[in-house]
């Protein structure tokens, strides 16, 4: 599996209580601290990008949120109740809409991004697997939570409505709530990943529901029976994200690999990308052309839903991991650079 980088913060925890009282160290968790404003939150680590209506919103490192209301011009930090990193959002409406990270915290806003505030963290995570799981295994990791302190993050969130949504994280993490994340019902128990691969990202396709992660694992959401049923790819390295739209799934991932079905997911197609890079995000424009951007900063977009990719000329790229379309003719994206507007021609 891939590293958690937020062990680091168990380690360094666990290095304080062994200091016992040699060290004079007032420890403050970032769950317990609100975001600071900082005149250069632009300009660190985004991780997510959504549409709140007309309004853009990101979200990054420290519990950095901002959003604009003219197309990425300028910027506004949100007010935040945490400064945990924070790496995905979705948004119901255009004023109701959730964010996810790490410390398993889940935030919410009810007026478009402005302000936040905690729904749901690692410590209220454990507790909810201890009372609802079946599983020994969660329930020990659970425990060990409670003890140690959260250290899984949440690694994205996707609402259907106002009431419906998952989130989704490191070691088959998965919540869903419907009633607009009031309360919160493990389904680790509810998945096909016997292994607990990482979930890196939950999104529709059509009328499915796709959750996909590590060692190729992708599953489809079968509402009959209210659980994610695994599908057999060609690809056994992590996939990062999902997209698509009626009739085609794409999957991308690891190395510049991508995979495509129009069966709803029975069968896969290799899609030549012409990078080598991780794909790290997917957008779609107001004409149905989708892009994807990777690790590197290479920008894809395809305009036959999936099925070839050209590359967008760009004077100067750097690390990507969000993508969306400001609906001006260019694009807003989001890496470890912070953000930056980028032509589509």
């Amino acid at each position: 599996m891939k590293p958690i980088s937020l062990m680091m913060r168990a380690a360094f925890c666990a290095a304080l209580s062994f200091a016992g009282t040699a060290f004079a160290v007032d420890f403050v968790d970032v769950l317990d601290t609100p975001a600071m404003p900082s005149a250069r939150a632009e300009r660190a680590l985004v991780n997510g990008l959504a549409h709140a209506g007309t309004r853009i919103v990101a979200a990054g490192q420290r519990g950095h949120i901002l959003y604009s209301d003219d197309r990425g011009a300028h910027w506004t930090q949100a007010k935040v109740p945490v400064s945990s990193d924070l790496v995905a959002l979705s948004f119901a409406t255009e004023r109701k809409g959730w964010a996810v990270g790490h410390d398993g915290i889940v935030l919410h806003s009810e007026d478009g991004g402005a302000s936040w505030t905690r729904q749901l963290d690692g410590r209220a995570a454990a507790k909810l697997v201890i009372a609802q799981s079946s599983n020994a295994q969660l329930v020990e990791e659970a425990r060990a939570t409670l003890v140690h302190g959260p250290d899984k993050p949440f690694l994205d969130v996707w609402f259907e409505n106002e009431q419906h949504g998952f989130v989704v994280g490191a070691f088959n993490q998965v919540f869903a709530t419907d009633d607009g994340g009031k309360s919160w019902q493990s389904w680790s128990d509810k998945l096909d990943n016997p292994k607990g691969f990482h979930l890196y990202a939950v999104r529709p396709v059509g009328g499915d529901v796709f959750i996909v992660g590590e060692q190729g694992l992708v599953l489809k959401l079968d509402r009959a029976h209210g659980r994610f049923a695994a599908l057999a790819t060609p690809y056994k390295g992590s996939y990062f994200g999902v997209a698509g739209f009626d009739g085609a799934v794409l999957l991308f991932g690891l190395r510049g690999n991508a995979f495509r079905s129009s069966d709803g997911g029975a069968t896969w197609l290799k899609v030549e990308t012409g990078v080598q890079s991780g794909l790290t995000a997917a957008g779609t424009l107001a004409d149905g052309t989708l892009v994807l951007v990777s690790q590197a900063g290479q920008v894809l977009t395809s305009a036959d839903k999936g099925a070839t990719f050209a590359r967008l000329a760009q004077a100067k790229a750097g690390p990507t991991s969000a993508v969306i379309d400001a609906n001006n003719g260019t694009l807003i994206l989001g890496g470890a650079r912070g953000l930056r507007v980028q032509p589509l021609k």
